[in-house]
């Protein structure tokens, strides 16, 4: 199929390098230049602006950083291009009043596709897909969702879809301050690092995907993908969802706040296990 993907991110390079590989013809955008030389290089073509890259494709994937970013590139460009046949998904990390708003402005046309993996597990095939939408309109994207994963999950809307991805989200960001905490607490009684590895790195109360920062978080790693500063606007979001249910989350507002402060810190673009950078034993936080 013809796919562009806009939004040359981490992500958004892993999921061009994927379709690319897939054998599709694919055509990448990035607000700034020069980030898809290694796409490029694979085989994409580097488009000079939205509606050159939208103009003809199939599919148009957008992998943004927040709501703001996709409403100006979708309500924008993207919709004056985009042809009428042509499928718009949105892999980006979102409110659900957005994925709302875009199916409106889509009608017939949009599928919500949050991705549950690293851009190392969209790059292998074995990142998860949350597809939401109409089911017609989801088979029509099939051998897009076929090149990038065999695992996609299905709902009927895309506020559903985009809703499952800021549960998971939250469920990990919560995970990786409580790793941070013991860190600390074992820290604080004396336990060296080596003990802490020994004691918790392989233990069964360790979830897998907890398990993929735990090293880094002992060393006080800061290369990863999802920023602290993008944490906190995910944590944020589930938070809205909750409140919009009259329902409190006082764990995960106090969750949100340690990302809030690991960015404002100095971490703003690091890995979301340099959380664990704000716990220093002998230093009240």
């Amino acid at each position: 199929m013809d796919v562009a993907v806009l939004g040359m991110g981490r992500m958004g390079r892993a999921i061009a390098g994927r379709l690319v590989a897939g054998g599709h013809n694919v055509a990448v955008w990035n607000r700034t230049p020069g980030k898809a030389g290694e796409i490029v290089s694979a085989g994409a073509m580097e488009a000079a602006g939205i509606a050159d890259a939208a103009t003809g494709a199939d599919v148009v994937i957008t992998m943004l950083a927040n709501d703001d970013a996709v409403r100006a590139v979708a309500l924008g460009a993207l919709r004056s291009a985009i042809g009428g046949q042509t499928v718009y998904v949105d892999c980006s990390t979102v409110s659900p009043e957005l994925g709302a708003e875009l199916a409106a402005a889509f009608p017939g046309r949009y599928v919500a596709m949050p991705v549950l993996g690293s851009p190392a597990a969209v790059e292998a095939g074995t990142s998860a897909l949350l597809a939401g939408g109409d089911t017609g309109v989801v088979d029509r994207i099939r051998p897009v969702v076929a090149s990038l994963s065999g695992t996609a999950r299905r709902y009927d809307t895309a506020q559903l879809a985009i809703t499952a991805k800021l549960a998971t989200n939250l469920l990990l960001l919560s995970e990786v301050v409580a790793l941070a905490e013991s860190f600390a607490v074992g820290r604080s009684g004396g336990l060296r690092d080596d003990q802490l590895r020994d004691l918790l790195g392989a233990s069964s109360v360790l979830p897998a995907g907890l398990a993929n920062r735990f090293e880094d978080m002992l060393t006080g790693s800061q290369d990863g993908w999802w920023a602290t500063a993008l944490g906190a606007k995910d944590a944020g979001l589930a938070l809205d969802v909750a409140a919009a249910a009259q329902v409190e989350l006082p764990a995960a507002r106090a969750v949100r706040q340690r990302y809030e402060e690991a960015a404002s810190s100095g971490l703003r673009d690091a890995d979301i296990a340099a959380v664990a950078q704000l716990y220093q034993v002998g230093a009240a936080h």
